[in-house]
Order: structure tokens, then C-alpha cells, then sequence
């Protein structure tokens, strides 16, 4: 104890001496308001720098970096979820992941992961709505084996029988839980009613889609996709760019090249405004409320990123979570989310989910915030704080090596301007309060959105025991009860 004490009286004295020492040369300030920070300067990286045309004609970002003796490698192909045929809805997943689990021509599947396990190399496919990818994350030493594999799966990929019935069945297993969860059962209607059930970014694997699967489709769809004429490649981590140019060429010189996918096609749906509900025996009930919005290009795109910002994107800082959460207490969380499309228009929602009587009210808090963005310009406080959350936080998105060529690959796959990320930050700084006014009033239009709830109906409607709202208030009590539908089928339940 008696050396404990020493040890803190001179940590003291050491301590006030610094503190004494600063403050003498006006150093450290009286209250954290005070602080005075350096200005950050960051100048966002050109994709030129990086980019590099194989002679094969495939285009390679690479960057290396010395700090770790590893080698992370991404592969992107253009074309997924909406090259799917309607009959075949669920193609493109069991094709990516029968080329990873299903082994090669020349390997089984339990021999290839041996061979990974031994080179503790980590090799992933996946495919998304609108992109397929080949990944491989692994040790310097073990790079060229672990390209070799890969290189094998995506050109000779065996899809293995029992691996592919495994696969069938756990996706089924998966379906059969659909409607366990109010999410999912939100998730798919809102995504119907704003895209149409036909279009790919609506479209569900049914039992029939994915049995009627055969091994014939899957391997049309990767010769059709996975080939050297559609991919861009990423790589980061310790290598020589010289070296690494050499092994890429060797690898894609071989693989025929095929045809590069077109852009993903434009769903025709036209939203219905109004009510939307279905039924499900939960305490809370869940809650989208938005419409279709627009493009990265268009001229409105970054006063909508701050309206967003301002109005329910801003967490704590944001209007709908100070009213609905903080000021009423009706959720835990609520706000909102602005996604620009890149071949057609996004979408807007505000979301939140509370206590089935309480339901109507949040609804009506949230009218209300739209309201006031669309009547009302913003404060300057709210403005300097949306737009500092943009340009204070920009750097993050280059933050690593992969984040940074990922954004590369990705904007050069849907054909960003190179001018984008330069001038960012500049487009941010440049909306002013009636700017937000403006889109508000193109995208806050509650008589043109879509309200939808999943939730107990009879508690619902009657709304919050005060009498402030109840669900006959919207769209003139013209609600419209959807019923559930059946997880395997996809089809309405009686």
C-alpha cells in the first residue's frame, strides 16, 4: 500500500507539473469546447492511379501495401439476380455457391477444402441483384496455389450431385421460415409494391424455382457470367505490381473470353399510394413509409442526401428519432433512408416499429416532420450539421485498400464520373436550406407514398388511447389487408 501511494503522489506531481507545464505555454484548453484542431486536408484517390489493362484486355486495380504478408484478391463479374429466367429465381445464388462447395473437374468437394484448410486460404463466390464475385483472401506465400484453385472452380466447376441436393434442401429449410419474422413478410411486399413482383429486385425463390434447378443451368449461367471478357479484378496487400500483372495475364490469358452483360433492366411498376397491411399476432407492429426517388444523377441527388440526413438518416441528430423516439417514446428506433438508383429511380422510406396502439401515431409524427421539411426551411444549425456529417466523415469510405478499389470496380461497372469523388465534398458544402425545401417537396409527398404494416390489425386501427391518431386518418380509412403468403410458394393464402 505504502508503495502504491508513492507510486500515485508521484504520478500526481507528474501529472499537475505537464498540465502547469502546457498551460504556461497556453497549450491545453479550460473546457473541450475549446480545443482548436488542425484543419484534415484529404485529397480523395484517383482511380488512374491504380488501373491497369492486362493484355488480354482485363482491366486490374491494384494496391499494394506492405504492412501485412497477405493478399486479398476480388473478381468481380457484371450480371446476377436479374438474368435470372422467372422459372429459375434462385439460379444465380446455387450456381456461385455449388462453383465454391461443389468442387472442380479434377477435385471433389471434400479435397478442395482439404487443400484450402492447408494453405489457410479463405476462397468465397456470391452473387447479388445486379453483380456476381470471386474472392480470395490468403497468405503471400500461398498466393499463386491459392489463384490456381480458384482459376479451376470458376472454369471447370464440377457442381457435385450430393453437394447440390445439400444445398437445395437447406435453401428450402430457409424458405420454410419465411413468414417466422415480421421482416421478411414487410421486406418482400414493400419490395413488390414498389418494383412490381415480376422485376428482379422483387422476385422470390419458391420450392418450384429451386428444385426445377438443374446442373445444365447452372453451368450455362457460369460460362455465361463468370468469364474473362466480364470481370474486373481488385487486388490489395504485399506483392509487387510487376509480379502480380505477370501471374493475373497468366491465369486470364487461357479463359475464352465471353460477352459482357448489359445493364440490369428497369421494372415497369408504378406504386399505389395508400394503406397497406398484413396480419400477424406481434406486439409491436412494423412499419415502412415511402415511394420510389431517383437517381445518383440526377441534379437533386445531393440535396437529397441532406434533406435525408436532416429528416431521418442523421441517427440521434435527425427530426423523426428526436419526435418519434425521443420526444414521445413510441420506438426504440426510427428514421429514414434515401437510396439513389443507378439504372432507374431508388427508393425513400422512413421506417420504425412500436406498440401496436401506438402505430397510427408515429405515422401521423412522421406526416407531420414531412410536412414541416416541405413548408419550412431548415435551420442553419441543421443544415451545418447534415453537411459536416458528410464531408467530416468522407475519408472513411477510402479508409483501406479493398474499400477503396471496390469503389473503383464499382464505378466503372455502372459508369460513374471520374469527377464524382473530387467533387464530393464540393457538392455537399453547395446546398443551401431552400435546396432542401425543393427536393422535399418533390420526395415528401405523403399522397403519393406507400404505407406499409405488418402487424396486429384490431389493435392497430383504433389507434393510441389519447385519440391523437388512429389508422382511419390516412388516405381516407382506405386500407387494403394483404394476406400472407405461403413460404414455399410465394402465392396468397386464403
Amino acid at each position: 500500500m505504502k508503495n502504491f501511494a508513492s507510486i500515485a503522489a508521484a504520478l500526481s506531481v507528474a501529472f499537475l507539473s505537464a498540465d502547469a507545464l502546457a498551460q504556461s505555454k497556453g497549450g491545453i484548453a479550460k473546457r473541450p469546447e475549446d480545443l482548436k484542431y488542425q484543419p484534415l486536408v484529404f485529397n480523395p484517390p484517383k482511380p488512374s492511379d491504380y488501373r491497369h489493362v492486362l493484355p488480354s484486355g482485363v482491366v486490374v486495380y491494384l494496391a499494394p501495401s506492405k504492412e501485412l504478408p497477405l493478399v486479398d484478391l476480388v473478381m468481380t463479374f457484371k450480371g446476377g439476380e436479374y438474368l435470372e429466367p422467372a422459372d429459375k429465381v434462385g439460379l444465380a445464388g446455387m450456381t456461385a455457391s455449388l462453383m465454391r462447395t461443389g468442387g472442380t473437374e479434377s477435385l471433389g468437394p471434400a479435397e478442395l477444402d482439404e487443400k484450402l484448410d492447408f494453405l489457410a486460404t479463405n476462397i468465397a463466390i456470391g452473387a447479388k441483384e445486379t453483380t456476381c464475385a470471386a474472392t480470395i483472401d490468403c497468405l503471400k506465400a500461398n498466393f499463386d496455389e491459392s489463384l490456381a484453385l480458384l482459376m479451376d472452380m470458376l472454369q471447370r466447376p464440377r457442381f457435385d450431385e450430393a453437394k447440390t441436393k445439400i444445398t437445395v434442401d437447406e435453401a428450402i429449410e430457409g424458405m420454410k421460415q419465411r413468414n417466422d419474422d415480421a421482416d421478411p413478410i414487410l421486406g418482400r411486399e414493400w419490395a413488390m409494391a414498389m418494383y412490381g413482383a415480376d422485376h428482379f429486385e422483387a422476385r422470390q425463390p419458391t420450392e418450384a424455382s429451386i428444385r426445377g434447378i438443374t446442373r445444365d443451368d447452372m453451368a450455362a449461367f457460369a460460362k455465361r457470367v463468370f468469364n474473362s471478357g466480364n470481370v474486373i479484378v481488385a487486388v490489395s496487400g504485399d506483392f509487387e505490381v510487376k509480379d502480380m500483372l505477370a501471374k493475373l495475364e497468366a491465369a486470364f490469358a487461357a479463359w475464352p473470353k465471353g460477352e459482357r452483360m448489359a445493364d440490369p433492366p428497369s421494372p415497369t411498376q408504378v406504386l399505389k399510394p395508400g394503406v397497406f397491411h398484413v396480419e400477424k399476432e406481434i406486439p409491436q407492429g412494423k412499419v415502412y413509409i415511402g415511394a420510389r426517388s431517383l437517381q445518383r444523377d440526377d441534379p437533386d441527388y445531393f440535396a437529397a442526401l441532406v434533406m435525408n440526413e436532416i429528416l431521418g438518416g442523421g441517427g440521434f441528430t435527425s427530426r423523426i428519432m428526436k419526435t418519434v423516439r425521443s420526444d414521445e417514446g413510441l420506438a426504440y428506433s426510427a428514421g429514414s433512408r434515401l437510396n439513389a438508383g443507378t439504372w432507374y429511380d431508388g427508393e425513400f422510406r422512413a421506417a420504425f416499429q412500436s406498440k401496436n396502439a401506438t402505430v397510427a401515431l408515429a405515422i401521423k409524427l412522421i406526416q407531420n416532420e414531412f410536412q414541416k421539411m416541405r413548408t419550412t426551411e431548415v435551420s442553419a444549425e441543421e443544415l451545418e450539421v447534415a453537411k459536416k456529417s458528410f464531408i467530416e466523415t468522407f475519408p472513411r469510405a477510402f479508409e483501406s485498400k479493398p474499400a477503396m478499389l471496390g469503389i473503383f470496380v464499382g464505378d466503372e461497372w455502372t459508369g460513374r464520373d471520374a469527377k464524382y469523388w473530387q467533387t464530393y465534398r464540393d457538392n455537399i458544402s453547395k446546398v443551401t436550406a431552400a435546396d432542401v425545401k425543393r427536393v422535399a417537396n418533390r420526395l415528401l409527398d405523403m399522397d403519393k407514398m406507400a404505407v406499409f404494416v405488418v402487424g396486429d390489425w384490431d389493435t392497430i386501427a383504433p389507434g393510441d388511447p389519447t385519440g391523437r391518431a388512429k389508422m382511419a386518418d390516412f388516405f381516407k380509412d382506405q386500407a387494403e389487408h394483404l394476406p400472407l403468403r405461403d413460404p414455399l410458394t410465394m402465392q396468397p393464402m386464403k
